[in-house]
């Protein structure tokens, strides 16, 4: 795997796991690199798509586990 890669991967990730100083940081290093900025916002795109179904599925399953009647939705990333 190239840098460039190497980089959109952890800006997305940057995204997924709301770390506000990684993602400056490799936002700087994507414009170090040359990497177009449509590129890096479909990174952070895939990041935020993570994170909005992870923290979908964290609500459902906390109030299945409490007897609120809610089961955790099936698939990936909210689907």
């Amino acid at each position: 795997m190239d840098e460039r890669i190497k980089e959109l991967v952890a800006i997305g990730a940057s995204a997924a796991v709301n770390c506000h100083p990684c993602l400056e940081l490799h936002l700087a290093e994507g414009d170090r690199l040359g990497i177009d900025r449509e590129e890096v916002k479909a990174a952070v795109e895939v990041g935020l798509m993570v994170n909005k179904g992870a923290a979908v599925k964290t609500r459902a399953r906390a109030e299945a586990l409490l007897g609120l009647g809610r089961e955790a939705p099936g698939g990936c990333c909210g689907g």
